[in-house]
């Protein structure tokens, strides 16, 4: 079994007079990282042992019809009617709402690079302003039903297996574990909205960078169990779960065992060939109703 370094907030550098902040296009926050040696385990022909509800997260094995994910009107099209269908089908909800998506490279010139922290994308109060946000005057009866956040991350062009990504089973953490982190987005843009590179004379400054959600990093614990699909293939998928409104950590209407959330990261595998191809993939963030529920 592999050992590999896993990077978490470090407890230490979180100011006590500021909440802390993280960027999304650049490795720039105000806290410092820490990196722990753990084991990661290869989940391949054990799949079946996982599911959003009891891990936080699923696999499940489905090829695209989109093969030039360049295309942004192809992906919000064609790709975002194929995920709303699988995430439907594979999870049972009645209604998914796709809220956006990010396509990152392993490439310095890509605005978006695969992130080497653990974290969850999303914090419980994230979770219902995405709701507010993106769903208007059916808010209010949807936030009585049970929702989820989840996103669908798939690798496009080859198989990932420069920078994998790892998951920790939610079983094997606790809620003390995860920081709630304002999350900035970039101000600077294109005027066909194509976000550009970060100025290197920003870092360290939230100077042109507004809030934009709340994420969750995670602190280190010798209880995480990371786990991950070795050359994970652009015909499979994985279901990130990243907020569920049953979870067992719900102070109202929580059901024992149903996972809240699991934190996940890009990892440098120390099985990776040198002449792995760079990282590609692309992540789908979905609301995701089950209205009877």
């Amino acid at each position: 079994m592999p050992v590999a370094t896993f990077f978490h907030i470090d407890p230490t550098t979180i100011a006590i007079s500021e909440k802390p902040w993280a960027k999304v296009d650049c490795m720039d926050q105000s806290y410092r990282t820490m990196g722990v040696q753990r084991e990661v385990q290869n989940v391949r022909g054990r799949e079946h042992e996982f599911g959003t509800d009891k891990s936080g997260f699923a696999f499940a094995s489905h090829s695209s019809a989109v093969s030039d994910f360049s295309d942004d009107a192809l992906v919000r099209g064609e790709y975002y009617a194929e995920v709303e269908s699988l995430v439907k089908a594979t999870l049972g909800a009645s209604r998914v709402v796709i809220f956006d998506h990010t396509i990152r490279r392993n490439d310095g010139a890509a605005a978006r690079q695969p992130v080497q922290s653990v974290h969850v994308d999303q914090t419980p109060a994230a979770a219902v302003a995405r709701v507010r946000r993106h769903t208007a005057a059916d808010a209010d009866t949807l936030l009585r039903t049970r929702f989820q956040i989840v996103n669908v991350w798939r690798p496009i062009a080859h198989p990932a297996t420069d920078l994998p990504l790892a998951l920790v089973d939610w079983r094997s953490t606790k809620e003390s574990d995860f920081v709630g982190v304002d999350l900035l987005y970039p101000e600077r843009q294109l005027a066909d909205g194509v976000e550009v590179l970060p100025d290197s004379q920003t870092l360290g400054s939230t100077d042109g960078y507004k809030v934009v959600g709340e994420t969750f990093s995670v602190r280190p614990s010798e209880d995480h169990k990371f786990f991950y699909l070795k050359d994970m293939r652009p015909n499979e998928v994985a279901f990130i779960k990243c907020y569920d409104s049953r979870s067992e950590w719900e102070e109202c209407g929580g059901v024992a065992g149903i996972a809240r959330g699991t934190p996940h990261t890009a990892f440098v595998d120390p099985e990776t060939p040198d002449n792995a191809l760079p990282r590609q993939s692309i992540e789908v963030r979905c609301l995701v109703f089950y209205e009877s529920e």
